[in-house]
């Protein structure tokens, strides 16, 4: 089993990615853990406590050589779009007002998939799909140690048709 016990700085494109570890954001929150690599090898993470959560295109190491690239999983989620930021905005503040974690995005608001929040926000007007994409909520204003990517980050966003059920 890999030991992954150290969160490296970001990596240039010499660097030998070794693997790829898909997580969702409750296990990107974690310190300690098991999963298993895409490949189907065995990982044991072993990071401080307390530090930072994983964020899709961190890498990690075990100080051997090994490299690991963390991806974000697709989890299933409700994303709220609404040309009116306003309605946005009314729509954090009571998403917010039931501590639920959120994704804010340009144009979007985005959380684990629940009926009864998407009956309050299709309630207040707004537009609700189920998809199945990466999560990744804000860290809260008292988070310390984390890191928010801007727009244009890089990072994929994944709205797959496919998975989409509309419910208005």
């Amino acid at each position: 089993m890999i030991e992954l016990t150290q969160r490296l700085e970001p990596v240039d494109g010499e660097t030998a990615i070794t693997g790829t570890l898909v997580l969702t954001i409750a296990q990107r929150e974690r310190a300690r853990f098991r999963a298993t690599l895409e490949d189907g090898r065995a990982v044991a993470v072993k990071l401080p406590r307390g530090g930072p959560v994983l964020w899709p295109g961190d890498h990690l190491g075990d100080g051997e050589g090994v490299v690991v690239r963390v991806e974000a999983a697709l989890e299933a989620v409700s994303t709220i779009t609404h040309p009116d930021p306003w309605k946005l905005l009314q729509a954090a503040y009571h998403l917010g007002n039931r501590h639920t974690p959120l994704e804010i995005g340009a144009g979007y608001l985005r959380y684990h998939h629940d009926h009864v929040l998407d009956d309050m926000v299709v309630g207040l007007g707004l537009n609700v799909v189920h998809e199945h994409a990466p999560f990744q909520p804000e860290a809260g204003a008292y988070a310390h140690g984390s890191h928010r990517h801007g727009p244009g980050h890089g990072h994929r966003h994944h709205h797959d048709p496919e998975a989409i059920h509309a419910h208005n």
